[in-house]
């Protein structure tokens, strides 16, 4: 029976390799796939199994040859490995120490090519060999991969080819990744703890409205024979039948005006009223403020001091922010700038950054230092949100626990005050 070698990933994204006896190819692809794996390329074996597979560990991830057969199967998108922001950092940082190390750059990306463990990466790099070989500039080969690289990504590794300090910039790319990443993962930590105790108190609260307070209702109607409950009481039996009765209908609701807000926030409009809101949100406008000012100083500053041209820079920065009250301000900078002004005009109009901010531009402006200011400006409130996410979290933590006692406190006031009614009826009865 023929044999084919063959090259597949699991559902992690892990490849795996080896040979399988099949009538034909087809067969050979469904015998793989029932072993769980999902073939990316497959082929005759050529009479040595051991051939055809170390042939097939020669070929590249995303055109690979098994045997004599050249085949390419390519995955389902949502089964491909995305790309996480700490691998790009790796790749980036491990990069610029092969080129810093005077190892040429298509080397380079070969061998991280070849140790690279995430699928999607590894096919974008094979790609990336292929046109850096044809020709084109590692800038270029970048572009055939936006979801990967984005605009800030491709115009620093641009400057830095044109002025002839690729490994610079590839280091710099990677510390700016590693401090952006840095941060994020703060305030995402700062948000879980409520998130847990929100998620228990939604709970522990469905739990009681379905499960314990339909018995005490039947107690109720049975000892005190029709006669009116507390009205904190009747509210708590009104949200319970409301949840037994159209759970659904609720649920359904809820999904609706989380879908239609996301639709909202896609929207351009929608977009700067909610970042708006956030900005000016009570407790964590604070911490909004200071991540996006410390984010847009910190990519500004990295784009000017790797030499990208100031306007090519802000709109960079624009599209990056995040945030659309800061891409707006950026949008009136650039036209600013444009016309031969000063960048603390249009900083100040848009009612956003802090004084020191527009202070340390106008600095850098006069001095020629503007790079290094806003550097600086991006250290300071990288310091700020680490303070801002440090109080946030102390202020949190009790605020969420009152809350949950409150409600939990709330449902069983409402059970207890008909009880203390019927027992002192049974009392005077007596």
């Amino acid at each position: 029976m023929p044999k084919f070698a063959y090259i597949a990933v699991d559902s992690a994204g892990k490849e795996s390799r080896g040979t399988i006896e099949a009538p034909n190819q087809a067969q050979a692809v469904a015998k793989v796939r029932s072993q769980g794996l999902f073939p990316t390329a497959i082929g005759a074996a050529g009479g040595d199994s051991g051939g055809g597979a170390n042939a097939a560990a020669k070929k590249p991830a995303a055109k690979k040859s098994v045997g004599q057969m050249k085949i390419e199967i390519k995955l389902p998108r949502f089964l491909r490995a995305k790309v996480k922001q700490k691998d790009l950092t790796t790749l980036t940082r491990q990069l610029a120490t092969l080129v810093d190390a005077g190892l040429p750059l298509l080397r380079g990306l070969h061998v991280l090519q070849r140790q690279t463990p995430n699928a999607s990466l590894k096919e974008a790099l094979t790609g990336m060999c292929d046109s850096v070989e044809s020709g084109s500039t590692f800038s270029e080969s970048l572009q055939n991969y936006p979801k990967i690289f984005n605009n800030l990504y491709i115009n620093m590794v641009r400057a830095g080819e044109a002025g002839g300090v690729l490994e610079v910039v590839l280091n710099r790319l990677a510390e700016f990744a590693e401090k952006a990443e840095r941060i994020k993962n703060k305030v995402k930590g700062a948000m879980v703890y409520p998130i847990v105790v929100l998620v228990a108190a939604i709970g522990i609260t469905g739990f009681l409205l379905v499960a314990v307070i339909p018995k005490f209702k039947d107690i109720f109607d049975d000892l005190l024979e029709g006669k009116p409950l507390p009205a904190i009481t009747q509210f708590v039996m009104d949200a319970s039948n409301m949840v037994m009765n159209n759970g659904l209908v609720v649920v359904g609701a809820i999904a609706a005006m989380v879908v239609l807000f996301k639709l909202f926030a896609k929207t351009k409009t929608g977009g700067y009223i909610l970042d708006v809101a956030k900005i000016n949100a009570p407790m964590f406008g604070s911490l909004v403020r200071r991540t996006a000012v410390a984010r847009m100083t910190r990519t500004l500053g990295t784009l000017l001091s790797s030499g990208v041209p100031v306007l090519q820079a802000l709109n960079i920065v624009r599209d990056t922010t995040g945030n659309e009250v800061i891409a707006r301000a950026m949008q009136s900078v650039h036209d600013a700038v444009k016309e031969g002004e000063s960048m603390t005009a249009p900083l100040e109009a848009a009612k956003v950054f802090p004084p020191m901010v527009i202070s340390m531009v106008e600095v850098g402006e006069e001095t020629g230092a503007l790079p290094d200011m806003l550097s600086r400006i991006a250290e300071t409130y990288d310091d700020e949100v680490d303070n801002a996410v440090a109080g946030l979290t102390s202020v949190i933590e009790p605020l969420m626990i009152i809350i949950l006692a409150v409600i939990v406190g709330t449902i069983v006031i409402a059970m207890f005050m008909p009880m203390i009614q019927i027992i002192g009826t049974l009392g005077s009865a007596g």
